[in-house]
């Protein structure tokens, strides 16, 4: 079994473009009904911390496996990571595992490239200004994607921490070849923009700011800090909602999350398929709330893995 270290992830190198790639031909699969995936359990030992299970299957990518993961909202006052945990890649033929690899920087590109891909079918082609409220890990990693998507010339970025800001602003300026504003409040970095992205801590009890007069007629939001920032109204205000895995988001409908948010008219993989519409028409509010797939971390994580055979890179263990 092959295991990987953050480092040794990191080092394979797989670039956004290639994981965005991966993860549009995944979501054309899902939406064709050839995925497997149930919707992701989870357990919560802490106060606003979460581990979750979640497992999926790619029959053609020959990715089957499972990243057990964990988020929680207190562990910056440690100085350890929001989210963290291992992707475990089993053979599909025999069960066997083959892979161990830890799930940080997986977990983060892979949300990234998601919302690029619901924003390049939901959000106007011209698209150029982009707000980011949470200026952590998941507020990089989008900016980095859509930046693949999309000619920025604008980005206005917010987060409670004005240092985090700051240090945000100047890092992602290098990435993306751009001046990044840094704003004194939220509804600076949303109104006027043409993709929105939130990305504050997962809760289930949140006290959202987002007003439902902030996102500017015809532009893409992509929340994936489920509703934490966005008020009911606010929701309910864009004309088309949509998410990556229907099934998904009605588990969490049951057990309290999402108590004022729309039910949506289609899932990522139905609309990359062709089944569903995307954008109709320029003026359409658009929010698509991913939640967050194990057939993400399964289309990148087998990537990583052959990759990595390939470089040389990781420790063999016995099992």
């Amino acid at each position: 079994m092959l295991y990987l270290s953050r480092k040794d992830v990191e080092a394979v190198n797989l670039s956004m473009p290639e994981i965005i790639d991966a993860l549009e031909r995944m979501f054309k699969e899902k939406g064709k009904g050839r995925v497997q995936m149930p919707p992701k359990p989870e357990i919560h030992p802490g106060e606003d911390g979460l581990i979750h299970a979640m497992p999926a299957y790619i029959p053609s990518l020959h990715a089957a496996g499972l990243k057990w993961v964990s988020a929680y909202k207190e562990n910056s006052k440690k100085n350890l990571p929001y989210i963290s945990g291992l992707v475990i890649l089993n053979d599909p033929e025999t069960g066997i595992p083959i892979a161990v690899m830890d799930a940080t920087w997986i977990t983060a590109k892979r949300t990234g490239a998601a919302t690029a891909i619901a924003a390049k079918y939901l959000a106007r082609e011209e698209s150029s200004s982009v707000g980011i409220l949470g200026c952590g890990v998941q507020g990089r990693s989008n900016l980095e994607a859509l930046s693949c998507e999309f000619n920025i010339d604008r980005v206005k970025v917010y987060d409670i921490c004005s240092d985090a800001a700051g240090k945000f602003a100047q890092d992602m300026a290098e990435i993306i070849q751009m001046k990044i504003d840094v704003v004194d409040n939220p509804k600076e970095a949303v109104r006027e923009m043409d993709l929105v992205v939130t990305c504050g801590p997962l809760l289930r009890n949140p006290s959202p700011i987002i007003e439902a007069d902030w996102l500017a007629e015809g532009a893409f939001a992509g929340p994936v800090d489920f509703d934490s920032y966005w008020k009911g109204e606010a929701l309910w205000r864009a004309e088309r909602f949509a998410t990556d895995d229907i099934a998904q988001m009605e588990y969490y409908r049951e057990i309290g999350y999402f108590k004022n948010t729309p039910q949506p008219y289609a899932d990522l993989g139905e609309i990359a398929a062709g089944k569903k519409p995307g954008r109709q028409n320029p003026s359409e509010r658009i929010i698509c709330m991913n939640l967050g797939l194990a057939l993400d971390d399964m289309a990148a994580g087998i990537m990583i893995y052959r990759k990595a055979i390939e470089m040389g890179i990781g420790a063999e263990l016995s099992l």
